[in-house]
């Protein structure tokens, strides 16, 4: 079966990869991917607070006000060198020991929110042989003062300056939470986006109501996180000219085929394979292979897009029906 599909411009046997996560910063774990048959390794994001020495920008302005009161101790936690797993110089080079040891493109990874030194990093990260960069833009609105069409601005500026840094690909990580994400997508094509990623998660802090503390933990995902990607998958894939990945939500086989199907080129797998081990991609693939030659499929590529928007003659008229008809069906 062929299950080819081209990513970012890079050629790949097939859809399936790791995306960023503990495993991938791991040489033994890279090694055990490479052997599943990953189609290409992401590495774990550079942070922006890694980069600035002086944790300049919002992890400063934490600090500032971390004792203000009792209650802001755990609101607002430190970021120091101890958080992060690899320094800077460490992240470049784990990049080269991968480039020079696999054979499978390695896409790096750059996360921050402001406009800083820390965009210099690109070039380094092109230097030191990585094939493609996703640029992972975790930021939530909470300025009061701040449009939304200024936070995209915001975002398009970080973009061009990274595209000016690099010649290779780059894919932009995104969060569902745009008022047009159809238009932004647009925005972020000229701006020298070649691809979207779609989503990132937002992971939610709680509460402990007796101590008056934050507290964090990291909850795996699992299928159900899949329709939000779906649903954009559809709409983008109809219109939007670059490569679309889809990340989160995927476990099963029928989730990487909905997400093709929906007009993804690329599926990032990471919950599954910290349940399952770096094994279970070679299972996906497989199952992969064998779904499509089951439903009389010639290629990957007949399936891509196939229940995507441009396939409804009137798709605001379909989401609206849909969303009628989901509430008037629930019986108790």
């Amino acid at each position: 079966m062929n299950l080819k599909t081209n990513y970012l411009g890079l050629e790949l046997s097939h859809p399936l990869m790791p995306g960023a996560s503990p495993l991938s910063a791991d040489r033994d774990a890279v090694r055990r991917l490479e052997d599943a048959g990953a189609s290409a390794i992401v590495l774990p994001s550079l942070f922006e607070e890694q980069i600035d020495s002086d944790e300049s920008g919002s992890a400063r302005y934490l600090d500032a006000h971390e004792h203000s009161t009792a209650e802001a101790s755990t609101f607002a936690p430190s970021l120091t060198r101890d958080v992060f797993r690899l320094g800077p110089e460490e992240y470049l080079e784990n990049l080269r020991w991968m480039k020079s040891s696999l054979s499978v493109p390695v896409i790096a990874s750059l996360n921050g929110t402001s406009r800083g030194g820390w965009l210099e990093y690109a070039a380094l990260l092109e230097q030191a042989g990585a094939d493609a960069m996703e640029l992972n833009l975790y930021e939530m609105a909470c300025d009061p003062t701040e449009s939304g069409s200024s936070q995209e601005l915001h975002v398009l500026d970080i973009v061009k300056a990274v595209k000016s840094q690099v010649k290779i690909p780059l894919a932009v990580k995104l969060s569902p939470f745009y008022s047009s994400l159809p238009h932004f997508a647009g925005l972020l094509d000229e701006a020298g986006a070649g691809g979207l990623v779609l989503f990132n998660r937002f992971y939610q802090a709680d509460v402990d109501i007796e101590n008056l503390e934050v507290t964090r933990s990291l909850q795996l995902s699992d299928s159900s996180e899949l329709l939000l990607r779906l649903r954009w998958l559809a709409v983008l894939s109809a219109t939007f000219e670059g490569s679309l990945a889809a990340t989160g939500g995927v476990h099963h086989v029928h989730d990487v085929v909905k997400a093709v199907m929906c007009g993804a080129h690329a599926v990032q797998v990471v919950s599954a394979l910290l349940q399952k081990g770096p094994g279970y991609l070679a299972t996906l693939r497989s199952e992969l292979s064998a779904w499509l030659e089951e439903h009389e499929y010639e290629s990957l590529e007949q399936m891509c897009g196939s229940m995507n928007l441009s396939r409804c003659p009137n798709p605001r008229e379909y989401e609206r029906t849909n969303y009628v008809q989901i509430l008037q069906t629930w019986e108790a």
